[in-house]
């Protein structure tokens, strides 16, 4: 890895640079809850994944930075969360929570004098509610990509990408418990290796990772192997999450000797992105429609890691469309030289699965 880094030449470099400030400082806070989780922190959604106050703050962060430090045009950004939970009656022990870890978090650092009320923090959750689109420019966030990782003390990201006309143009990961060096320290306490990585990627420029705390970015590239007996292949943890009999039919038919990487939320991007492994693997279960804030920064530090990431049929991921993806069946990501016999073994394997008959 090379300590040069060619995105400060590219057109979107003040905005990946307030990217960065944005997703560094929503880690902070995230890190400060996750090493005091409460049981009022953590609510259920509609959906039933669990909300937390780290996932409100992280929002209302991002937002803030993003509305002070890039004042190009108007301001549109597809978030996750809404502040329709914390206005109802009952709410304002939470909504007071997150109102003073926000501004903790902002009076920690030097560099913003901004004290927000609770109607501030309303309005910053609230800054998130576009719809996105095929035109113009919009940020896409998912404030904590993997809350079930974050709740028992694994691996979340917070997951910040740029839109521009439709096309994913930077995207920037902030993983708080990710090995910055390699994912196979990830167990070894005795490795040395700092934790927490932040990765970043604008287009044409290459991918990047350093510190959250800042230490000099360094290049990223995919791993090179065009063998599949000695690729590695990450997976969601959560089963719910993806079909791990489809994944592990795919992995037997590429002749897969690894066992599977199962870990939460986009860090698998970055992870796969600096060649911790060879395969990403997502297939959810029918009927999920996947959201462009689950894959959109993930995706692009791929790209320009040089990889390639696809659906089950080899098509590009198009984000243009609004709040979620049209795919065809799942997410593959893998580098050049094995996306076209993984792609081969994705069909074969769907193909079987479809033909065996349900139980009644």
């Amino acid at each position: 890895m090379s300590l040069r880094s060619e995105a400060a030449g590219s057109p979107y470099a003040a905005e990946l640079a307030a990217a960065k400030k944005a997703v560094s400082l929503a880690a902070r806070l995230c890190q400060t809850v996750q090493q005091e989780i409460e049981q009022s922190d953590v609510q259920s959604k509609a959906d039933k994944s669990p909300v937390t106050v780290a996932d409100y703050g992280s929002q209302i962060l991002v937002s803030l930075v993003l509305n002070m430090e890039v004042t190009s045009g108007s301001f549109s950004m597809v978030a996750e969360e809404d502040s329709e939970d914390l206005r109802k009656d009952g709410a304002g022990e939470i909504l007071e929570r997150i109102t003073d870890l926000v501004n903790e978090t902002l009076a920690e650092d030097a560099s913003f004098n901004i004290l927000l009320s609770q109607e501030g923090i309303l309005s910053a959750i609230d800054s998130g509610k576009s719809e996105g689109g095929p035109s113009g420019r919009h940020w896409v966030l998912d404030p904590i990509d993997g809350t079930k990782g974050f709740l028992r003390g694994g691996q979340y990201a917070i997951a910040l990408a740029l839109l521009d006309e439709g096309k994913v143009v930077l995207g920037v990961l902030g993983c708080p418990n990710l090995p910055l060096s390699s994912i196979s320290n990830l167990n070894s306490s005795s490795s040395g290796d700092q934790i927490g990585a932040l990765f970043s990627a604008t287009i044409g420029c290459g991918a990047e990772v350093q510190s959250l705390d800042g230490s000099p970015p360094q290049k990223i590239s995919v791993c090179s192997t065009d063998n599949p007996v000695n690729a590695s292949f990450f997976e969601s943890y959560e089963g719910a999450h993806t079909m791990h009999d489809l994944t592990g039919s795919i992995a037997e038919k590429l002749g897969v000797q690894a066992p599977p990487v199962r870990i939460d939320s986009q860090a698998k991007y970055g992870a796969l992105a600096r060649g911790d492994g060879a395969i990403y693997l997502r297939f959810p279960y029918k009927g999920y429609r996947e959201k462009i804030w689950d894959h959109a920064a993930g995706a692009i530090v791929v790209t320009e890691a040089g990889g390639l990431v696809t659906d089950a049929s080899g098509n590009d991921l198009d984000f243009s469309k609004g709040r979620f993806l049209d795919l065809d069946t799942g997410i593959i990501a893998t580098n050049k030289q094995l996306m076209p016999s993984l792609l081969k073994a994705v069909q074969e394997a769907i193909k079987e699965k479809d033909q065996v008959p349900s139980p009644l």
